[in-house]
């Protein structure tokens, strides 16, 4: 397979959904080679990215969806779970309101990441910001 589905998951109603599947390349070279633009969509890229090394390292990724807002990442491992925010770069503040805010919402005690290109660390209110390439290197 070239491309995997990822369901998404009602938080609220605690359940799969059925529809709007998120989609995710294997093979990241493959995907620039038959992609239709030559413009880079860093943010897709990252997530992508984030998705496969989830996948190695042994986790269930689910994308979850609650009312109006989604998180990039559910990652499940036996008991474990972690939910996680991909952004490209937060430069503005609104990017880093919508990204933290989304995880905020989250009422449970489960392990909340953003991840980023960006360098400085912008954690907050119990949810740890890492840099791409540290969460990358970091097993």
């Amino acid at each position: 397979m070239i491309i995997n589905s990822v369901q998404r998951y009602d938080m609220k109603g605690k359940k799969l959904l059925t529809t709007n599947k998120k989609y995710y390349a294997v093979d990241l070279g493959l995907r620039n080679v038959i992609k239709s633009s030559d413009e880079i969509d860093f943010n897709k890229l990252y997530e992508n990215i984030v998705y496969l090394e989830l996948l190695s390292r042994g986790h269930d990724v689910k994308v979850g969806k609650t009312d109006d807002y989604e998180i990039d990442f559910i990652a499940y491992k036996g008991k474990e779970r972690i939910y996680i925010q991909v952004c490209y770069l937060l430069a503005l503040p609104e990017t880093i309101n919508r990204e933290f805010r989304n995880l905020e919402k989250i009422n449970d005690n489960y392990p909340k990441y953003v991840i980023s290109g960006d360098i400085p660390d912008f954690s907050r209110n119990g949810i740890k910001h890492f840099n791409i390439v540290k969460f990358l290197l970091d097993k």
